[in-house]
């Protein structure tokens, strides 16, 4: 495969062939001529992890956008999800998650972080096979190529002090040894997928005790571990009146928050937890199209990068899927507080450093090697259209300040999993009978 110019580990180079085999990079060449016959493609980056996602809300979004007479905000929405998944079938679930890994290939994600709670059935009982839902994940992950770390999350309480679940959550709630048999089956599950491996995510502190955090550590010693912490301001207050601490805080002191620790959102702290974060080599993951359509906050970036603090990106509730728009909301939402340019990149590009600390925050915290296009690493990688509009006459760190900043999502025209091509022309190959599938369950579920 002969590139235009390539984003190699060591930096950027043009003229690069790399050369495939089983799925991995056996050579790489720079700055040699393209051989006769040799298919010419633009511009190579590796892909990105997308370490958060909830892929049955795909089949949400645009949904939750009437406001009622007495405002909105996360609270209010997340009702409408439960009532929207109350109706969801495994089959439902594969369909809209097939959509939405097809739609994160086309993208630029090459793997995805399901944080996948929707364990039951609709009144709560197990399915015959307790892991029903787990199959239908992994079937989508499958279908659509992309390489998947399935977040085993357990959920137990409706909020803090181990508080009674509501009706509402049903569909996720176990108990301890019933999650363990789940997570069991599921690892089984997925060992029959190429390159995916598994994590534990204890929902949130509202949804675990610490005594029960403390033995679901223990289920999964070396894996990643990812729970959601201060996405809301109730939530930290509610924390402090249960705990005396708030989340990020508590976790930190109860805690052994590592570098296989993700705390998603994380957007509520003050400037000492900010700071403690940064420094306890976990990773934060940054939703920041999902965390602005609920309204949640803005994500302190410019202490905690400063600090040395290490970040990847997800896409949530999958309210738009689009890589570029993620690590653009980090800066834009940081440029509107400060009112200043460019404010995290501190001397260097924008795009240069957000696509790469997310390169790496990602990778890290779904428990997978930040290889990069290198022998030895898997072949994931994305290519950019040197021809689009907004990559005329590129090179080097404007190829990437000018994809994220100021592209169409068609800037991207081929993308290929562990060397197997996956998008093509800017589309998935199997995109025409994944929508029909998906167009079907949508027009019976919102009839």
């Amino acid at each position: 495969m002969w590139f235009e110019q390539a984003l190699l580990p060591e930096g950027w180079a043009e003229h690069v062939r790399l050369e495939l085999f089983d799925g991995r990079i056996t050579a790489v060449a720079r700055a040699v001529p393209r051989g006769p016959g040799e298919p010419q493609h633009g511009i190579a980056l590796p892909g990105l992890c997308n370490l958060h996602s909830h892929a049955f809300q795909r089949a949400l979004a645009g949904l939750t956008e009437q406001a009622g007479p007495d405002g909105d905000d996360f609270w209010s929405w997340r009702e409408l999800m439960y009532r929207f998944l109350a109706r969801l079938t495994p089959a439902d679930v594969q369909a809209i998650a097939a959509l939405a890994y097809i739609e994160m290939l086309e993208s630029g994600f090459t793997r995805v972080g399901e944080f996948h709670y929707l364990h039951h059935g609709p009144d709560g009982s197990f399915y015959d096979h307790r892991a029903e839902m787990t199959e239908a994940i992994a079937a989508a992950a499958e279908e659509s190529g992309i390489a998947l770390t399935l977040l085993c999350c357990f959920y137990a309480h409706s909020d803090f002090g181990g508080a009674a679940p509501a009706p509402g959550q049903r569909r996720f709630i176990n108990t301890l040894d019933g999650f363990a048999e789940l997570v069991t089956q599921s690892r089984g599950i997925i060992s029959r997928l190429s390159d995916a491996n598994i994590g534990i995510a204890p929902h949130s502190l509202r949804a675990v005790t610490p005594e029960e955090l403390s033995r679901l550590e223990a289920l999964c010693p070396e894996g990643p571990m990812h729970i959601h912490a201060a996405e809301q301001r109730r939530e930290v207050e509610a924390c402090i009146a249960q705990y005396g601490a708030p989340p990020v805080s508590w976790l930190l002191d109860h805690t052994t928050i590592d570098a296989r620790w993700c705390l998603v959102h994380a957007t509520h702290m003050t400037t000492t937890e900010t700071l403690r974060f940064a420094k306890s080599t976990a990773v934060a993951g940054l939703c920041p199209q999902t965390e602005a359509n609920l309204g949640d906050g803005i994500f302190p970036a410019g202490d905690y990068l400063r600090a040395g603090g290490r970040f990847g990106i997800g896409t949530d509730s999958n309210i738009t899927i689009d890589a570029p728009s993620e690590l653009r909301g980090i800066d834009y939402a940081q440029r509107l507080i400060l009112r200043r340019r460019n404010p995290l990149a501190h001397g260097s590009s924008s795009g240069r450093t957000l696509f790469t600390k997310a390169h790496q925050g990602g990778a890290q915290a779904l428990g997978v090697t930040s290889e990069g296009l290198r022998i030895g690493a898997c072949a994931d990688i994305v290519t950019l259209d040197s021809d689009a509009v907004a990559l005329l006459s590129r090179r080097n760190d404007s190829i990437l300040d000018s994809w994220i900043y100021a592209s169409r999502p068609s800037a991207i025209c081929e993308v290929w999993r562990g060397g197997r091509k996956v998008v093509t022309g800017g589309q998935h190959v199997a995109r025409p009978c994944i929508v029909a599938r998906y167009r079907k369950i949508l027009s019976r579920l919102l009839s």
